[in-house]
């Protein structure tokens, strides 16, 4: 037995390397890597490894894996694509393509293989073995210049649990414009595989800072002339009365300076410690009388309607000539000769009912 696993690990490392060598010779001709060679590969030639031993997790996903790679943010250890085609095209071959460029082993597995090994998520055909994605400390979040623009707007998150909803909410952040997103250290779900699928790989490209003090950060950043706005559900008129913080609707809200949001835990909302430390709360009005229990939505889908209604304020967002060049910009195809385009995010837009079925 001894002998049948070395002779198993010795036949995966030649097949890794002839991997990488072939493609890197098809790479130098002009090649589109894959094809017939691609075909050819091993199915089930997976060398056993030990994610948790190794610090490695699995990304599953299409875009998240295409944008991870990209952006280069993990060490990426091999790569998984499922077996049954013959070549790649598009956003697939691009993935191969830099996956050869990093030298960075691509093994063909068999779809009930993939299916297992990350937990029958949607995986889409290709999954990863890449490092943790960590927050950065929201000491390099950097400044605002005096005089810069005072349509900044920073998203701060805190206690969000669900891996789903942080995903959703960072897809929603991303597509419409937001600079940074801060994190509670504290009762926070991390960056797992999940919220970067949920996302659909908008973490992956997205700058994500975390603070183990938030009431802190946020009195810092009022004294530096930043407004405080949090969120809180609409529960009628009692609300008003018991808090000494002004409440408005988020259709009513100028955006006139650099504005951190501030968004709370899916049961609990703002903490009060956290809510005292804003200077003004926003709510969404509903359209009609509700009752108890349904007084406030989805933690993403609030987050993704607060946002729309500020940055729809941001200067040339409703222009003709903007919008002309924003619908551009989306129809131009990620892969171009020159290379990939790592800056667009095509599953960050509406999609098609295809996409969204295949797993957002």
């Amino acid at each position: 037995m001894t002998l049948l696993l070395a002779l198993r690990g010795t036949t995966w490392r030649c097949s890794g390397h002839l991997l990488a060598r072939h493609f890197s010779q098809a790479a130098r001709r002009g090649e589109r890597p894959g094809g017939e060679w691609l075909s050819r590969l091993r199915l089930d030639d997976l060398a056993p490894t030990s994610r948790s031993a190794g610090g490695l997790e699995l990304l599953f996903g299409l875009f998240p894996c295409l944008l991870a790679l990209q952006a280069a943010r993990r060490r990426v250890a091999r790569l998984l694509l499922q077996a049954g085609r013959s070549g790649l095209q598009g956003e697939r071959a691009e993935l191969l393509r830099v996956a050869e460029a990093r030298d960075i082993p691509v093994l063909r597995l068999r779809r009930q293989k993939l299916d297992a090994l990350c937990g029958y998520q949607v995986h889409q055909g290709v999954c990863m073995e890449v490092s943790p994605l960590r927050p950065r400390p929201w000491t390099e979040a950097g400044e605002v210049r005096p005089g810069g623009d005072p349509q900044q707007l920073w998203l701060v998150l805190e206690g969000l649990q669900d891996p789903r909803n942080l995903g959703a909410v960072l897809r929603s952040a991303h597509f419409l414009g937001v600079e940074k997103l801060i994190v509670s250290q504290r009762n926070s779900c991390p960056l797992t595989p999940i919220v970067s699928k949920a996302s659909a790989g908008a973490v992956e490209v997205m700058d994500v800072f975390s603070t183990d003090d938030l009431e802190g950060f946020l009195q810092a950043k009022a004294q530096q002339g930043w407004l405080v706005a949090g969120t809180v559900g609409c529960r009628g008129p009692e609300i008003s009365q018991s808090s000494e913080i002004p409440i408005t609707s988020c259709l009513e809200f100028l955006w006139d300076r650099p504005t951190l949001l501030v968004l709370g835990n899916e049961s609990s909302g703002l903490s009060q410690e956290v809510q005292a430390s804003c200077q003004l709360l926003l709510t969404i009005l509903p359209g009609r009388q509700l009752p108890p229990g349904l007084e406030s939505l989805n933690v993403s889908v609030a987050a993704g309607i607060i946002l729309h209604s500020i940055c729809s304020q941001r200067k040339g967002f409703s222009g003709d000539g903007k919008r002309e060049q924003i619908l551009q910009d989306s129809q131009e195809p990620l892969v171009t000769p020159e290379g990939p385009r790592a800056a667009q995010h095509p599953r960050l837009s509406s999609g098609s009912e295809k996409q969204r079925q295949d797993g957002g």
